[in-house]
């Protein structure tokens, strides 16, 4: 199966994984919206690196979910 057509499945079927995916969205665009400004203030700058690094964590989560999904679905196979 397809890396977009598993993550579709799961967006579908897992309520934790959807809320994830719905949390990384939210930190990619509040991270977008501070990197479109022409200068960051010192605060601002942290801000960004923590958004960035809690979007980060989440896609780290939501790659762990898809690869137990993954082997889950290939032991079935």
């Amino acid at each position: 199966m397809k890396e977009d057509q598993l993550t579709q499945r799961l967006l579908e079927e897992n309520d934790e994984f959807r809320q994830l995916k719905e949390e990384h969205i939210w930190f990619h665009r509040k991270v977008e919206d501070l990197e479109k400004k022409a200068y960051l203030t010192p605060a601002e700058q942290l801000q960004c690196e923590a958004l960035k690094k809690k979007k980060l964590a989440l896609k780290d989560k939501m790659e762990r979910m898809l690869l137990a999904y993954r082997q889950k679905i290939e032991k079935k196979g």
